[in-house]
C-alpha cells in the first residue's frame, strides 16, 4: 500500500466527511420538506396544542440540522485554496456530528408528532422513547463502544502512526493561521 502524504490524507479525510454529508443532507432535506408542507394538509387544524408545539420543535430542529450540515460547503468557500485544509476538515467535523445531533432531534420528535396524532399519547411517548433509542443505538453507542474495533488485522500501529501524523500536522499548520488570524 502507497504511503499518502499529509496533504493526501487531509484531502481523503474531507471528501470522506463530503460522502457522508451527502446521504446525512439527503435525508434532512427530506424530513424538512415533509415538515414545512404539514401545515398545509387538510388535518393539520385539528392538531392539539402539544402536537403544535412538537411539531415546531421537529421544524426547527430540521432546519438546524439543514444548516449545520450543509455549512462544510461554504466554509470551504471561504476558505478555497488558502491551505487550510486540517482546519476543514475538524470544523466539517464538528458541524456534521452538531447537524447529525439535530437531525436526531427533529426525527424523533416528527415521531413523537405522528404517533400523537394517530395513538393515545401514552402509547406514542413509549413508541417514541423506544424510536429515539433506536437511533441512538446506531448512531451514538455502537459506533462509540467499537471505536477502537479492528478487524483482526495489524493496522492497530499504522492506525496510531496515522492519527498522531495528522495531530502533529494539524497542530503546525494551525498555528500560524492562528497567529496572523490575530
Amino acid at each position: 500500500m502507497k504511503k499518502e502524504t499529509e496533504k493526501q490524507r487531509w484531502d481523503r479525510n474531507f471528501a470522506d466527511l463530503l460522502q457522508e454529508l451527502r446521504v446525512a443532507q439527503t435525508g434532512v432535506q427530506i424530513l424538512f420538506a415533509f415538515l414545512l408542507t404539514l401545515p398545509f394538509s387538510a388535518q393539520f387544524p385539528n392538531a392539539s396544542a402539544f402536537q403544535r408545539d412538537i411539531y415546531v420543535l421537529a421544524l426547527v430542529a430540521a432546519a438546524f440540522a439543514t444548516a449545520m450540515i450543509i455549512s462544510p460547503v461554504a466554509f470551504h468557500r471561504a476558505l478555497f485554496r488558502q491551505g487550510r485544509k486540517p482546519e476543514l476538515v475538524r470544523f466539517a467535523h464538528k458541524m456534521a456530528t452538531g447537524g447529525l445531533a439535530f437531525m436526531l432531534i427533529s426525527m424523533v420528535s416528527s415521531v413523537l408528532l405522528i404517533t400523537d396524532f394517530l395513538l393515545p399519547t401514552t402509547v406514542a411517548i413509549i413508541l417514541t422513547a423506544v424510536t429515539g433509542l433506536w437511533f441512538l443505538t446506531f448512531w451514538a453507542f455502537l459506533p462509540w463502544a467499537r471505536r477502537n474495533w479492528t478487524d483482526g488485522e495489524d493496522d492497530d500501529e499504522e492506525d496510531r502512526d496515522e492519527a498522531a501524523e495528522n495531530k502533529e500536522y494539524a497542530r503546525q499548520v494551525s498555528v500560524p493561521a492562528q497567529a496572523t488570524d490575530r
